[in-house]
């Protein structure tokens, strides 16, 4: 049984992002005064009275708009209506009911699904005031009045939605999902890429640099597997963050890659790298997440024989920090490559969450010590006693040896490198932790 889909819609600055936080107890949709902040539809999984569902926000709908940005935000929410079981039709009791809520209402009844109408913004305690009742003018039955930011009167919005839940909601079982967040600078191809793989215009995609301000959870089923991309904003310099919702945005992206088994690190081929590539994945690599590099458009670029080893040798280098994770060329215009993309998530991920037996992993010391003695220290000379696996996303491995101080930067580098080389530990960033026998630390 699919999980039942509630989407939540309605004009802009009605509080619908605001309630979206308010249901699902976190801040994750963004929320500012400025009409149009929310574009696409973000996904979260809620639960209330122990009924599980995904939660949609959807962007500020403009019935009658010419605006290029404004009509891809009201394609996003009608996609959101089509696919949704439940449809919270959030108004204003502030502004009361104005044209487009009428507009609005019309569309929500042609779609035929049921429709529970809040009426935000009512912040006062007690009973409802009588400009309640003026809401039962868009036909849509018994108005909800609602406070998102005190949390006033949600609980029995929330009962209303879950009364159209099949009975049998509660007994789902989660399937087992890779979550992939695809991050890079502004118009990299990021949202092309997701819209490709679903096979649907799931994000907006444009032009304009700041278009996705949101992390975007996207569930693509491939092979019998659910991989959950999640589609951020492109990040950019400091200095060029000007916007407050742009920080928000910056934010969340990285956010993003803390909750993501696998980064996908989009290089736009016709720019080449920058160093905001670089800091890019360094964020990645610092937070121990396996990470793919894909190159984008790279239908665009003219090529002969050695194109391709020359960048990517130039990307070596570039990427020297994070030397072990692979290259991908693609195209997301025309899907050139994009199904080796899943094979390669699938094997950096594995090895993000390998585990290697202390046994092996001694005898690879053993044998490593042999072909290169450890350094020594005016006449000191660093013992590695064992080494052992401490945890896994990345792999960690803890060394015991005789004196700390005597373990030179340069011999665990080549320690790094043969465990790499030993257990083919591609795609994946590994720690080496060092103690002291008979220390914690």
């Amino acid at each position: 049984m699919a999980i039942p889909i509630v989407a939540i819609v309605g004009r802009p600055n009605v509080g619908k992002s605001t309630l979206f936080n308010r249901i699902i107890g976190k801040r994750m949709s963004i929320v500012d005064d400025v009409p149009g902040v929310t574009r696409d539809r973000i996904y979260s999984e809620a639960e209330w009275a122990g009924k599980n569902f995904m939660l949609i926000d959807t962007g500020g709908l403009e019935p009658k708009t010419n605006n290029q940005i404004l009509q891809q935000i009201k394609r996003q929410a009608e996609l959101a209506i089509s696919s949704a079981s439940v449809i919270v039709f959030v108004t204003d009791m502030k502004s009361g009911v104005t044209s487009n809520d009428k507009e609005i209402s019309n569309i929500l009844q042609k779609s035929g699904k049921p429709v529970v109408l809040c009426v935000n913004k009512c912040d006062s305690v007690g009973e409802p005031p009588m400009e309640l009742y003026e809401f039962y003018n868009l036909a849509q039955g018994d108005p909800y009045a609602v406070s998102s930011v005190h949390g006033y009167g949600v609980g029995d919005l929330l009962d209303n939605i879950i009364s159209y839940f099949p009975d049998k909601n509660s007994q789902i079982k989660k399937e087992i999902e890779i979550k992939i967040a695809v991050v890079g600078r502004p118009n990299a191809g990021k949202s092309s890429l997701i819209n490709k793989l679903t096979g649907e215009q799931r994000v907006i995609v444009s032009d304009v640099a700041g278009t996705t301000r949101d992390a975007i959870d996207t569930i693509v089923k491939h092979n019998g597997k659910n991989y959950v991309f999640i589609d951020t904003a492109g990040i950019r310099r400091k200095s060029k963050v000007l916007e407050n919702i742009e920080r928000y945005s910056v934010l969340r992206a990285n956010m993003a890659i803390n909750r993501a088994d696998v980064c996908v690190v989009m290089i736009d081929a016709i720019e080449g790298f920058a160093e905001q590539d670089s800091k890019i994945a360094g964020y990645a690599h610092e937070q121990g997440k396996s990470s793919i590099i894909a190159i984008n458009k790279w239908d665009l670029i003219e090529k002969d024989t050695n194109t391709m080893d020359e960048f990517s040798q130039k990307l070596k280098n570039n990427f020297g920090f994070m030397s072990y994770a692979p290259f991908i060329y693609i195209s997301a215009k025309t899907g050139q490559r994009i199904n080796k993309l899943y094979d390669m998530i699938d094997s950096v991920n594995e090895q993000n969450n390998r585990r290697i037996s202390t046994g092996s992993l001694n005898d690879f010391l053993a044998y490593a010590i042999a072909m290169v003695q450890p350094p020594s220290d005016k006449g000191k000379r660093l013992k590695i006693y064992y080494i052992t696996q401490a945890s896994t996303k990345p792999p960690t491995f803890v060394m015991f040896v005789n004196n700390k101080d005597l373990f030179h930067f340069s011999y665990q580098r080549y320690l790094e490198n043969k465990i790499r080389e030993t257990f083919s530990l591609k795609g994946t960033p590994i720690r080496v932790i060092v103690r002291e026998r008979g220390k914690e630390s």
